[in-house]
């Protein structure tokens, strides 16, 4: 790349294997001499999040007439030709081609270079050495979903479960330990499907007990979203022993009612959830849970509602993800009757305030305590348990800080040296 050229511009939607996936196309464009490029990383999970993807690609085409637009990720995936019907759009690449170097090509006359995920079988390792503008570096282990939710869209733009090799994780973990980085967060679609497709089927426990023994200058191991029923027994064993394991865990958990649970075809009930948090507390009592939960699925009821907004303060939940129902094509939820909109955004309003609520009683509770923060900007770091913490003073990010907490807001603390 010449000096003064163009750096080429990663926007992703959706997930944490999103941003991992952006870094290793920033990668690949730039290896094939690709600059000024704006490639979007799109998300399927909801419409709103296709909608806004699409937003966003006609504004970058005004600001940026010149520049080549690609288009991938879940939404590309599933939907190309919703894409390929914008002009403003150069390249629509689906998400195994977007991991391809050669797809950033562009002598290539096809535009539209999507294939059959449910084709592929195997993840390869992706190495990235460095995540631009983070002090975290993510690291896949897994991709794809062999469930069949009945509101999920995503098995169709990510294909089968399918794990990347034990002794690569340990590599790529490893090279970005040694390169800088003191955390690593293990991401996927479905994390505790981990190994079952591999030769002797590891788990998901087997590769962080592994991986912790392996690097032991790794200073902090997350894990992204868990599925709590399926968390293997070797996992349980590092929750309880592996300090380097951080204690702030993310639950798949949807609904707090038995009934709609059972109409989403998950695989939990309420009192799982319960179970699990109340049995990791009784092991690290300084552990913190968050959670994806749905607003408005079709069939429910108020009392239903009101039985996931009672989960939230019966499991002790902190950091809610919380999305409004929005019926996908193809999914079973999307022929079943549908809510009115008004009383979707009533709910999600509702729990988005009770999350509110409990992330400031958590807040509450870490005043006046010693916080180990790990710098990701000037001013503002990240507790073990993912609390966000304004301080004063330079610091480097990527470097560890204790703090007092000295202060609290709606959406972070404050702590002083």
């Amino acid at each position: 790349m010449t000096e003064g050229a163009p750096t080429n511009q990663i926007v992703s939607f959706g997930c944490r294997l999103n941003t991992y996936e952006g870094e290793v196309m920033r990668q690949h464009a730039s290896d094939r001499g690709l600059d000024g490029a704006i490639i979007f990383n799109t998300c399927a999970v909801t419409a709103e999040a296709v909608r806004q993807a699409q937003q966003a690609i006609r504004k970058a085409r005004r600001e940026h007439p010149e520049a080549k637009i690609i288009v991938t990720g879940c939404a590309a995936q599933i939907e190309p030709e919703r894409f390929a019907a914008m002009q403003e759009v150069d390249v629509i690449l689906g998400n195994v081609e977007k991991l391809r170097q050669d797809s950033y090509d562009f002598g290539v006359a096809e535009r539209v270079r999507v294939n059959d995920i449910m084709s592929v079988r195997e993840t390869a390792a992706q190495f990235v050495d460095s995540f631009k503008d983070r002090a975290r570096a993510f690291v896949q282990i897994q991709n794809g979903c062999d469930h069949r939710c009945t509101f999920c869209v995503i098995p169709f733009g990510r294909g089968h479960s399918r794990s990347v090799g034990m002794g690569e994780v340990i590599l790529q973990a490893e090279r970005l330990v040694n390169g800088g980085f003191a955390e690593i967060v293990l991401t996927g679609v479905d994390l505790t499907a981990y190994g079952a497709d591999l030769p002797g089927e590891p788990t998901l426990g087997q590769l962080v007990r592994k991986l912790l023994a392996r690097i032991p200058n790794l200073r902090r191991l997350r894990l992204s979203s868990l599925d709590a029923i399926e968390v293997d027994d070797t996992l349980w064993q590092a929750i309880t022993e592996e300090d380097r394991l951080m204690p702030h865990f993310h639950l798949s958990v949807q609904a707090g009612d038995d009934l709609i649970l059972k109409r989403m075809k998950r695989r939990h009930l309420r009192h799982h959830t319960i179970a699990f948090c109340d049995r990791v507390r009784r092991l690290r009592p300084d552990a913190v849970f968050g959670a994806d939960l749905i607003a408005g699925f079709p069939t429910e009821s108020e009392d239903m509602a009101a039985n996931t907004r009672a989960l939230v303060e019966d499991a002790g939940l902190t950091y809610l993800h919380v999305f409004p129902f929005s019926p996908r094509p193809g999914t079973p939820a999307a022929r079943m009757p549908q809510l009115a909109k008004p009383v979707i955004k009533q709910r999600a309003a509702a729990l988005r305030t009770l999350g509110e609520k409990m992330q400031a009683s958590h807040f509450a509770r870490l005043l006046g305590s010693r916080q180990e923060i790990l710098v990701e900007r000037a001013g503002r770091g990240r507790t073990r348990c993912f609390a966000p913490v304004d301080f004063a003073g330079d610091a480097t990010p990527g470097t560890f800080l204790t703090l007092t907490i000295s202060g609290r807001n709606r959406d972070h603390l404050t702590g002083t040296q």
